[in-house]
């Protein structure tokens, strides 16, 4: 493992024998990735933490002064997250499991085994490496969501910061509400990485539309083998899966009424059972759903049930569509600017006046999501240090629907302006899936791979 690696290792020995200090040094000083220190108490241990973190200690819990058992304790208390492996002559039980409840890494007795020794090292700095690249993702994650990375200066995107920080550190189940594009999931990720609770437990994402009823069934609870055709084994549900965490279902409006009354079980009694299977599983988990769908206007259809409707709905959260928050187009326009020149490795300075007044005028039926995908297209066409109003899809550069129909009088290019509107959509709706748009179109893969290729519309096979 650490030759793979090819970093130096520093290991500190902390024992008050100092013959047990030569022969660990001796063992590790085989690997040629490590560097070992030695110490003979506690206090010296204590002291040396404080100058430098040591990638893992090898410590004594028979010492004079402050023994190993309580040096062990103040370690984890100053850095919970460097590793320790106890050792002793007078090993028991009861003084291993002590060590282990106190967050040691593993025990080991003398007379040390040379052939265990370094296995138990390596498997320790393994372990640690593994855990601190976990806490770096998670606060990448936690950045990354961060309330400054939702973009938003309007008068209604701050009322809707401020239902966001109002809800993060509760447990009461969220609906966000919003058109397609408007990022729905992103303020879901955002309450779950900001909760005190909850942050550093999974985030598990469910789209209820991707899957047919069956699957998606089997999707949220799981199932046990032989519950249907083709379950060869048990599967762990999303619900399992995000166990004291975030559950995010995602057009929560289009599950099937089986489906609803299942997570409304869930919501009730935080129990339910696999598909096939009799054991009730308890579950401790935050629900935050999204729809773009009317879910009142469903309920009085007989298409949502209204018990759930009110489970999934005790703190609401609007999504206010691009078309009623353009003050924002120009610091969103900006931040995709900066992403995608770091994406493409371009150096393009800004957005001329003109592109900048043809997006504003724009009506954005896709949202922020559109806007990203106009951006990012543009960085890629554009050839200056600034992007002009040539990079932008022809749909932006026509005002909207009104210059769609002023800006010729052909009714061939009407047309060909038309059809590309109409592409753009549906590939927008199906987040630019070229099957899903020529099935919802009736036309060909091909036809839809072709115009879109012309048009400059994203997609994706």
């Amino acid at each position: 493992m650490a030759e793979s690696i090819g970093r130096i290792y520093n290991i500190l020995v902390v024992d008050d024998d100092k013959s047990i200090c030569t022969l660990v040094k001796s063992i590790l000083n085989l690997e040629k990735y490590y560097e070992i220190n030695t110490l003979i108490s506690g206090e010296a241990c204590l002291k040396y933490i404080r100058e430098q973190i040591p990638d893992l200690i090898l410590m004594d819990i028979q010492m004079p002064g402050i023994d190993g058992i309580e040096t062990l304790k103040r370690v984890k208390e100053y850095d919970s997250r460097i590793p320790v492996v106890m050792m002793s002559a007078h090993g028991t039980i009861e003084r291993a499991v002590r060590s282990m409840k106190l967050g040691a890494y593993d025990f080991i007795e003398k007379p040390l085994k040379r052939e265990r020794l370094p296995i138990t090292v390596k498997n320790a700095l393994m372990t640690s490496s593994l855990k601190r690249e976990v806490d770096e993702l998670k606060n990448e994650l936690k950045q990354k969501y961060t309330f400054t990375n939702i973009i938003g200066q309007s008068g209604i995107m701050q009322e809707v910061f401020k239902s966001v920080e109002t809800v993060v550190n509760s447990n009461v189940t969220v609906l966000i509400q919003g058109e397609s594009g408007t990022g729905k999931e992103l303020i879901a990720r955002a309450i779950h990485y900001h909760s005190k609770t909850r942050a550093n437990k999974p985030f598990v994402a469910v789209n209820c539309t991707a899957l047919p009823e069956s699957l998606l069934e089997s999707e949220l609870f799981g199932h046990e083998k032989g519950a249907f055709t083709g379950a060869v084994g048990r599967r762990v549900g999303k619900f399992e899966q995000a166990n004291n965490g975030t559950i995010f279902l995602d057009e929560v409006g289009l599950m099937s009424p089986t489906t609803q009354a299942k997570v409304l079980r869930v919501l009730q009694e935080r129990e339910f059972e696999r598909v096939g299977g009799a054991d009730l599983i308890k579950v401790d988990v935050r629900i935050i759903s999204a729809t773009n769908k009317d879910l009142e206007a469903a309920m009085k259809k007989g298409e949502f049930r209204e018990d759930l409707y009110y489970r999934i709905s005790v703190f609401p959260i609007k999504l206010p569509p691009l078309r009623d928050r353009k003050e924002d187009i120009p610091l969103l326009a900006a931040h995709f600017l900066n992403k995608y020149n770091d994406q493409e490795g371009k150096e393009i300075e800004g957005i001329s006046p003109e592109a900048l007044e043809l997006l504003m005028a724009y009506n954005w039926p896709g949202n922020v999501r559109e806007l990203e995908n106009a951006i990012e297209r543009a960085v890629v066409l554009a050839s200056d240090v600034e992007i002009g109003a040539k990079e932008l899809p022809a749909a932006v550069r026509s005002l909207g629907e009104k210059k769609l129909y002023e800006s010729d009088n052909t009714l061939s290019s009407w047309i060909e302006k038309l059809e590309e509107e109409a592409l753009r959509q549906a590939l927008l709706e199906n987040e630019g899936n070229i099957s899903k748009t020529a099935k919802k179109l009736g036309i060909g893969r091909a036809t839809i791979y072709r115009k879109a290729k012309k048009y400059g519309l994203p997609m994706i096979k």
